[in-house]
């Protein structure tokens, strides 16, 4: 499932690692199961139950301290760090044909890639008495340039075991690791998140700026809370009990020691906590987490649209009804939704018996179908109501829908969103220019030809003579100094063979969207 409307990123929306931020979080859209872990633990009691055997489960009303449940859950907490190793490529030596070049000259004039290592913090938590931990997928998969190199899992008690990654499933930031001793490790049990009220009384622990095991309390500020992201995912256990960057892939507990939530980001302008957290609730998270364990592949259902909410102007141009249902802008060439005929301009009502509604979304019923299931779907189409039969497919990953999805709603006319020119790439360091292969369905987002190859630029720099030619997103490079291309690595050895000529210019062919090729000269870029 996609957006149809090009969403403004909410900045101050921020996953809480610790090393570095990214803009989104995910949530699980899995169906749900028995909440109860069920993972081979032996005879071994859950910390949740021992609160239960101990009598530590506070009053009804403000609790008079949380110390007890503490002393009980936090020996199941732990802390989480990575190490990673990033290659730098080489840099052109600014210095060669110059009477100094001989001075700093390395490998044919230009500096060797250099490894660099990277680190990231986060929290988890321990779900069986063999070892297997849950945490956020950001707060181990390393950025995209980076090779994860190792996982660390710290105790409470500031033991260190190297983990070994089970399982990872982006779509919904889970991740579930493993870590071995000879004894048995404290662990908790999820709870069922779909009792959580508003008001509840919460405690997260966590590792909030690697400080270590910290807690701070608060209640549910809101359940099933959107963020205005959309998607499958976007459902979330609100709280105020103070979440910080660290924090990620910790327990969000209720006040009977249950996991009913993985705190997994929060609202803020500044940065720091300002109280307002998110966290996946369990119900999303457990039969996630069991499959990883499992081994099984997480399949989720997808029609094959891109969606917009009815809002009140939608809602009166149609005639229909205020926050139900979802605005079809445009439909994916053979895909379910397609071949049902539907058609841009429909509004969907409900699939498989469920309103669609601001808290229960098209993209989230769909994507908790299970693919090849044949289901009812009503819509809206010229103010009457009509229902299809549906055949659900499977859900593409999240890469492969970015590129379905990639220049889909592009505004031509609008300014390219610009690069540093400063890459890894050697496409970006001479020229300025980002691009991705062509592929059928990017070919059809262009409107060209299934079969054109070549590439399409996704970004450029501003301060590049690509720029200044007009060359900008969505623009289609066909091939370089009269050798056509497909793929980035064959542009970059054009690149080089130019450059190691002595030459400071390539001669690309290009064609914009709707337009014709033609050669244009771009200048290598200042370095």
């Amino acid at each position: 499932m996609g957006r149809a409307e090009k969403l403004e990123d909410k900045e101050d929306v921020k996953p809480v690692r610790y090393s570095y931020g990214i803009t989104s979080a995910l949530l699980v859209g899995g169906a749900a199961i028995s909440l109860m872990t069920g993972y081979p633990a032996g005879a071994q009691v859950a910390q949740n139950d021992r609160i239960q055997m101990q009598n530590t489960v506070p009053v009804a009303g403000a609790p008079a301290s949380f110390a007890d449940l503490t002393e009980v859950l936090q020996p199941a907490v732990v802390n989480i760090s990575t190490r990673q190793s990033i290659t730098i490529p080489a840099q052109q030596n600014p210095f060669e044909g110059t009477p100094f070049g001989q001075f700093f000259n390395r490998r044919g004039g230009n500096n060797g890639p250099t490894t660099r290592e990277a680190t990231s913090l986060g929290s988890g938590f321990i779900i069986s008495a063999d070892g297997y931990v849950v945490t956020n997928n950001h707060v181990i998969s390393p950025d995209q340039r980076a090779q994860l190199e190792e996982v660390t899992v710290t105790l409470p008690d500031g033991q260190e075991y190297e983990a070994e990654v089970v399982g990872t499933d982006p779509s919904s930031d889970l991740a579930v690791l493993k870590i071995s001793r000879a004894e048995p490790f404290p662990f908790v049990n999820f709870g069922d998140s779909s009792e959580a009220r508003v008001g509840d009384w919460v405690i997260a622990i966590g590792n909030p700026f690697g400080l270590g095991g910290t807690v701070t309390s608060g209640i549910v500020s809101a359940v099933q809370r959107s963020t205005g992201r959309g998607g499958a995912f976007d459902r979330y256990i609100q709280t105020d009990a103070s979440i910080n960057r660290g924090n990620s892939g910790g327990p969000l507990f209720d006040m009977q020691g249950n996991v009913i939530g993985i705190n997994n980001a929060i609202y803020s302008p500044s940065g720091g906590s300002v109280g307002v957290g998110f966290a996946i609730p369990a119900e999303d998270a457990a039969p996630i987490v069991r499959s990883l364990i499992s081994g099984e592949e997480i399949l989720r259902g997808y029609i094959g649209v891109l969606i917009q909410p009815v809002d009140d102007d939608i809602a009166e141009a149609l005639g229909i009804e205020e926050g139900r249902g979802e605005l079809i802008q445009s439909v994916q060439p053979g895909e379910p939704a397609e071949n049902a005929g539907l058609r841009a301009g429909d509004v969907v009502v409900s699939v498989n018996n469920q309103d669609v509604t601001p808290d229960n979304t098209l993209s989230r019923i769909v994507a908790n179908i299970a693919p090849g299931t044949t289901v009812p779907l009503a819509y809206i189409r010229d103010g009457e109501r009509r229902r299809v039969n549906l055949t659900v497919g499977r859900r593409p990953s999240d890469e492969e829908l970015a590129r379905q999805q990639m220049f889909q709603g592009d505004d031509e006319s609008a300014p390219a969103p610009e690069t540093n020119g400063k890459g890894s790439g050697l496409m970006e360091e001479l020229l300025g220019i980002q691009a991705i292969p062509i592929t059928p369905d990017i070919a059809r987002q262009l409107g060209v030809s299934d079969d054109t190859s070549g590439l399409a630029i996704t970004a450029v720099a501003g301060n590049s003579d690509a720029a200044r030619r007009g060359l900008a997103r969505g623009v289609m490079i066909l091939s370089a100094n009269g050798r056509p291309i497909g793929t980035v690595e064959e542009l970059e050895a054009i690149l080089s063979d130019a450059r190691d000529a002595g030459r400071e210019a390539v001669l690309l062919r290009v064609r914009a969207r709707g337009g014709v090729a033609q050669s244009v000269p771009v200048r290598f870029m200042d370095n």
